[in-house]
């Protein structure tokens, strides 16, 4: 999620990079930084009574030990009406405070400034290119038939069991699987990264903080139960910790 003293500080970048998103309502930065000056004059408004509530409160001391005791309720009273002011304050405060957050975590993470401006693949740019392309026979086939040829992978037990996009691995292509993420792993821990298994499922704080809420909250596995939500990608559990500062490679 975007950093508040970031957006106030780079306003203009920061709608700028949200164009080359296509984000569509690129005014939400001005909402929020117009919220914030609100919640920033509100805050003043509740810590200029809370001055003035603690110095009423010392004079009241002073008053009741000079005995002067009607110049001292008479101070209690203004207290109170200071308190009183200061609770309607502190709700305006926290509703801000709400408003400033709702509208933040809408806000997408920002694309690097080397990303291009486009819509399609042809807007890309071939940032690198390594090995040689390879130069298949003109009986080469395509992957779902070696597949069905080799009886590797099983598509209809998997949408038995679960549905659709949920394939079952079996034989060689089950242990193909193994051996690529092996593969992987050896390779990059080979590399200098550290390996860690990340939990498979994080609460709502880590959601949001990832920006996975609120916007995708329909493409994300839900359990209700423990207010926990599957992970689409490794980059959710690890993105916001201490660790994720360090090489890593992810099971």
């Amino acid at each position: 999620m975007l950093q508040l003293a970031f957006i106030r500080q780079n306003r203009d970048l920061v709608k700028e990079r949200l164009a080359v998103k296509h984000f569509a309502d690129v005014n939400l930065v001005d909402q929020i930084i117009e919220l914030d000056e609100q919640r920033r004059k509100t805050q003043l408004e509740n810590d200029e009574l809370a001055a003035k509530v603690n110095a009423a409160s010392k004079e009241i001391g002073m008053l009741m030990g000079k005995g002067q005791k009607e110049e001292a309720e008479a101070k209690k009273t203004e207290v109170a009406q200071y308190k009183e002011s200061s609770k309607n304050i502190a709700d305006q405060l926290s509703a801000l405070e709400q408003q400033v957050n709702e509208l933040l975590v809408r806000l997408p993470n920002l694309p690097s400034t080397l990303v291009p401006v486009g819509k399609t693949a042809e807007d890309n740019v071939n940032v690198k290119e390594s090995g040689d392309e390879p130069l298949l026979p003109a009986n080469a086939k395509p992957h779902w038939e070696l597949i069905e040829q080799y009886d590797i992978v099983n598509f209809e037990l998997g949408v038995k069991i679960t549905g659709r996009g949920f394939p079952v691995y079996k034989g060689k292509g089950a242990k193909l699987q193994r051996a690529l993420i092996s593969y992987f792993l050896d390779y990059n821990t080979a590399a200098g990264y550290t390996e860690y298994i990340p939990p498979y499922m994080v609460n709502e704080a880590s959601a949001y903080g990832t920006g996975q809420l609120p916007d995708k909250e329909g493409q994300m596995y839900y359990m209700q139960a423990d207010n926990f939500y599957m992970i689409p990608t490794a980059e959710v559990p690890v993105a916001e910790k201490q660790e994720a500062l360090v090489p890593m490679c992810v099971v």
